[in-house]
C-alpha cells in the first residue's frame, strides 16, 4: 500500500474569529472523528475547529478541548491505518489581546497530542494593529503603541491581566508554574534572523514568546519552526491569526475585498447583529447608526429578563417590517458590561443572551441579502447554532480581519447566504459601517461585479 504525506495546520480556535486573515478553508463547528477526516483531506492545508472555549469556564474549556484532541488523534490514526500520514501543526488560536483560557487549553493539548518540544506565544495580529516588540505586546491606537495590558482587554472580568510583557504574562497565568526568567524569548532580531539551532535546542515544551512587527517576521519563523518540524522536532503554537497566514502561505484571496457584494443574494437589504459589548464595539455600532440608513433595533436586555417572549415578539415583527421596507437592520445588545458577583453568573447571563439573539438568527426574514454578525462568541453561536452549520468555506475577507463564510446552497432557511464574522476588537470607529455599505451597494445602485 503507497502511503501519502499531507502536512495539515489544524487551528483549535476559542472563537471563529482565527480566520480573520486567509481564505478557502474550513471551519468546524462539530469535531467527531467522520468530520475531522473530512477536513484531514480537504485540499486547503489549514482548518479551523470552533471550539468556542473562550465563552465558557475553565473547566468546560479545558473538558471541550481534550474532546477535540482525542477525535482528532483518533482521525490522525485512522487515516494512517489507511496509508496516508498526516502531519498535525497544531494551533491554539486565541485572542490577540491576550484573552483567553491560558495556560489551559495549551496544557490540555500537549496531554493529547504530545509530547512537544516548545510551545510558542504569537500574539501579534497587524491586520488589527498588534504587534509585538521587546517582549511586549502593544495595541497600536491612534498611530500610537499602548501596552495591551492599558487598555479596556485587560480589565476584562473573566480572563484580565496585569501586564503585557509576555514572560511575566505567562508567570502570572501560569501562576508561577513557568517563571518568567525561564521563558525563551525570540526578539525580532532573532525572528528575521537564523533561529535553526535555537529551535533544534529546545525540548521539553519549553515556553516561548515571539516578537513581530510585520507579516514578514512572521513568514520567515513560519518558514524556520516548518523546517524544523520536517526534521522532527514538535512544536505547539499560542498564537493570534497572522502566524496562521504565514503557516499556510495562501496565495490572494480570489474575490477582492471591494468586491464581496457579488455575494449578496438579489442585492437584498442585510441585518447586522452586535453581541460585543466592549467599548470599540459600541462606537463602531454608534457611527454605523448616524452614518448609514440602517434602522436600530434594540435588544433590550432588562426587558429581556423581565419579559423574554415579549421582547421576541416584538423584534421578530420589526425586522418584518424593515426588511420590507427596503432597509437594513442592526440588532444590538445593551450596550457596556454588565456587573456581576461571580464570573460564573456572567458566563450563565451570557449563554441566557446568546441563546436569545440565535432565536432571532433562526426567525430572521428568509430572504434577506446578508448578514453580519459582530463578536466572536456572538458569530461562533451564529454559524453553529443559529444557521446550523456543521461547516462551512471562508470565502475571503471584507476587510481586514473580517471573514465571509457563505451558507450551503441547500441551506433550509438561507442558502448562499454570506455571513461576515466581525470580531469585537478589530477596526476603527468607521469599520462596521464600511462593511455595511461594501455588502449594501447593489442595494444602493453603485457597481459590483456580476
Amino acid at each position: 500500500m503507497a502511503t501519502r504525506k499531507l502536512t495539515r495546520i489544524i487551528a483549535i480556535d476559542d472563537d471563529p474569529t482565527g480566520s480573520q486573515t486567509v481564505h478557502g478553508c474550513l471551519l468546524l463547528t462539530r469535531w467527531d472523528p467522520q468530520t475531522l477526516r473530512d477536513a484531514l483531506l480537504d485540499d486547503s492545508p489549514l482548518f479551523f475547529v470552533l471550539s468556542n472555549t473562550r465563552g465558557m469556564d475553565a473547566a468546560r474549556a479545558a473538558a471541550v478541548t481534550r474532546e477535540v484532541c482525542v477525535n482528532l488523534r483518533a482521525a490522525i490514526d485512522a487515516l494512517a491505518a489507511e496509508g496516508t500520514v498526516i502531519r498535525p501543526v497544531i494551533v491554539s488560536r486565541s485572542d490577540s489581546t491576550l484573552r483567553g483560557h491560558y495556560p489551559v487549553e495549551t496544557d490540555v493539548i500537549a496531554e493529547e497530542l504530545g509530547p512537544f518540544d516548545a510551545h510558542f506565544l504569537v500574539p501579534a495580529f497587524f491586520e488589527g494593529g498588534r504587534v509585538t516588540r521587546d517582549g511586549t505586546h502593544y495595541l497600536i491606537v491612534d498611530g500610537e503603541p499602548v501596552p495591551v495590558h492599558e487598555t479596556e482587554f485587560a480589565r476584562d472580568s473573566v480572563f484580565g491581566f496585569s501586564t503585557a510583557y509576555l514572560p511575566d504574562y505567562v508567570a502570572e497565568k501560569t501562576r508561577g508554574r513557568v517563571a518568567a526568567e525561564d521563558v525563551e524569548y525570540f526578539s525580532l532580531d532573532d525572528v528575521r534572523g537564523d533561529l535553526s539551532q535555537r529551535l533544534q535546542e529546545l525540548s521539553g515544551n519549553r515556553c516561548a514568546v515571539v516578537d513581530a512587527e510585520r507579516q514578514s517576521d512572521l513568514d520567515n519563523f513560519a518558514r524556520q519552526v516548518l523546517a524544523a518540524a520536517d526534521a522532527g522536532k514538535r512544536f505547539l503554537f499560542r498564537s493570534a491569526a497572522s502566524l496562521l497566514t504565514a503557516l499556510a502561505a495562501l496565495p490572494p484571496q480570489p474575490v477582492a475585498a471591494s468586491d464581496m457584494a457579488r455575494f449578496v443574494r438579489g442585492g437584498r437589504p442585510g441585518v447586522v447583529l452586535v453581541g460585543s459589548h466592549v467599548e470599540k464595539t459600541s462606537r463602531q455600532l454608534k457611527y454605523l447608526v448616524e452614518h448609514s440608513d440602517i434602522v436600530p433595533l434594540h435588544v433590550d436586555l432588562d426587558w429581556l429578563v423581565r419579559d423574554e417572549e415579549g421582547l421576541f415578539a416584538e423584534l421578530v415583527q420589526q425586522l418584518i417590517e424593515t426588511h420590507q421596507s427596503g432597509y437594513g437592520a442592526v440588532l444590538y445588545t445593551s450596550r457596556g458590561e454588565r456587573a456581576f458577583a461571580t464570573s460564573a453568573e456572567r458566563l450563565a447571563f451570557g449563554e441566557r443572551v446568546s441563546s436569545f439573539l440565535m432565536r432571532l438568527v433562526r426567525n430572521l426574514p428568509r430572504d434577506i441579502g446578508f448578514l453580519i454578525s459582530k463578536g466572536g462568541i456572538t458569530s461562533n453561536d451564529t454559524l453553529s447554532t443559529g444557521l446550523a452549520l456543521h461547516t462551512a468555506r471562508v470565502a475571503g475577507q471584507v476587510r481586514a480581519g473580517c471573514s465571509v463564510v457563505v451558507c450551503p446552497g441547500d441551506h433550509p432557511r438561507y442558502p448562499n447566504l454570506p455571513v461576515v464574522i466581525f470580531p469585537g476588537n478589530v477596526g476603527g470607529d468607521e469599520a462596521l459601517c464600511e462593511v455595511f455599505e461594501i455588502l449594501s451597494r447593489r442595494r444602493n445602485g453603485t457597481s459590483a461585479a456580476a
